[in-house]
């Protein structure tokens, strides 16, 4: 598909754009690590023993470590997918460069279909696949994940991994309850605000405008769940799991200065890190 015919709006092309010229170390220096490119944080304790050691290989210790807390994430997300045969078909909605849909490859054995509106992040997980041996089953798509052309009831299971803040959920969801066949599963991890604490509070803001997107209210993903026959079957609260992430990050050569606004919103607690899985009814 062509970029024109796969962005709708002048966001989109903005966000496509932002995500086409990014080249963050901190996405691209952890992924060297073992090869897996993640695109999303870290959760679980730090070993802290990587501040400690000789200094010329501090960097590389902590870079590892970081490292190691998303791909724990990731794994997190991966437990609540469900049962997953090699026969069944995934999605990866907002793929980035492709780590997730590698590691849940690797893991189920299932095919899987990437959808990204970045041709670079498409082109750059579509070489990885093929380093690694699985694009028979693992593929990248220039596709919108609001309409992504698939057929109705293809995928035993969809996720987002921190992507569905760059979309309005009341379309998002319509799409994935069409393309979920009856009983699959849907989940993502993502931050959202918390209504409790009223409007976006000036780091959630923050976080926005670094990102250029959209940090929608707690209630909304379920509100829009319920509208489109997608029932919860766990909600996790990984608020204090990832803390310690964002603790590390900060003392690491690869901070981007974003570091202290996710430690304030979550620390005050105007912002919420969630694990929604959802069955398709």
């Amino acid at each position: 598909m062509s970029p024109a015919s796969v962005l709708a709006s002048a966001y989109q092309r903005s966000v496509a754009d932002y995500w086409n010229r990014e080249k963050n170390p901190v996405n691209l220096r952890l992924g060297e690590v073992d090869g897996i490119y993640h695109h999303h944080y870290g959760v679980g304790d730090v070993d802290w023993s990587v501040l400690e050691g000789p200094e010329e290989t501090r960097d590389e210790r902590i870079t590892a470590e970081l490292h190691r807390l998303e791909c724990a994430q990731a794994e997190v997300l991966l437990n609540h997918l469900g049962t997953v045969t090699p026969d069944d078909r995934l999605m990866d909605s907002g793929s980035g460069r492709g780590g997730g849909s590698l590691v849940a490859n690797r893991r189920f054995g299932c095919h899987v279909d990437g959808v990204s509106i970045s041709e670079t992040q498409v082109a750059f997980a579509n070489e990885q696949a093929e380093k690694h041996g699985v694009s028979d089953k693992v593929r990248f798509h220039l596709k919108n994940m609001l309409d992504t052309g698939f057929e109705s009831g293809r995928f035993r299971a969809i996720w987002n991994n921190e992507s569905t803040m760059y979309v309005d959920l009341s379309q998002l969801f319509p799409e994935y309850a069409r393309m979920l066949r009856h009983g699959g599963r849907y989940v993502t991890i993502t931050g959202c605000y918390n209504d409790t604490y009223g409007l976006p509070s000036r780091a959630v803001s923050e976080i926005n405008a670094h990102y250029i997107c959209d940090i929608h209210p707690r209630s909304s993903y379920f509100k829009e769940m319920a509208a489109n026959r997608l029932v919860p079957a766990a909600v996790v609260d990984l608020t204090e799991a990832t803390i310690p992430y964002w603790e590390l990050r900060a003392q690491s050569p690869l901070a981007t200065g974003i570091e202290k606004a996710f430690l304030t919103a979550y620390k005050d607690g105007s912002f919420q890190y969630l694990l929604i899985a959802a069955d398709r009814v």
